[in-house]
């Protein structure tokens, strides 16, 4: 089994109706190797992005297709930034509570995980972790 090479943490928070608009619409434009691109709007940053994005929609200041065009940006922007500009690794350990390989995607829920850089320490009640193989994000 190869290792993921590429990780992505997400919150637990829902899209809202026009979040998950915006998320449809963007996917249909990719084929189904660069939807792995998505993979940050479900990180803290990404939501914040997306809810940004939703009220500027709503309240007419911008366009759906300027919105997704935004989304789209951030999506390689991420890519991008974490390939080339991260360099520090971090050890996680926790209790593997449920874990699963599907369309090249693994996706690992963690109990009580402990995180450990070289400057600190973290421990996080719940966490979830979605890798993917970077290959598939091809531009």
């Amino acid at each position: 089994i190869k290792s993921p090479k590429l990780l992505s943490l997400s919150s637990n928070k829902f899209l809202s109706p026009l979040s998950l608009s915006l998320v449809l619409q963007s996917s249909r434009k990719k084929d189904s190797k660069m939807a792995t691109f998505e993979l940050y709007r479900r990180s803290t940053i990404g939501m914040c992005l997306t809810e940004t994005l939703d009220e500027m929609v709503s309240n007419g200041i911008l366009s759906p297709e300027h919105a997704i065009q935004v989304l789209v940006q951030f999506d390689k922007s991420m890519t991008e930034a974490l390939e080339t500009q991260v360099k520090s690794k971090v050890t996680i350990k926790g209790h593997l509570h449920t874990y699963r390989f599907c369309d090249n995607v693994w996706t690992f829920i963690l109990q009580d995980a402990v995180f450990k850089s070289e400057e600190c320490q973290e421990t996080v009640n719940r966490v979830k972790i979605v890798a993917c193989d970077s290959k598939l994000l091809t531009q």
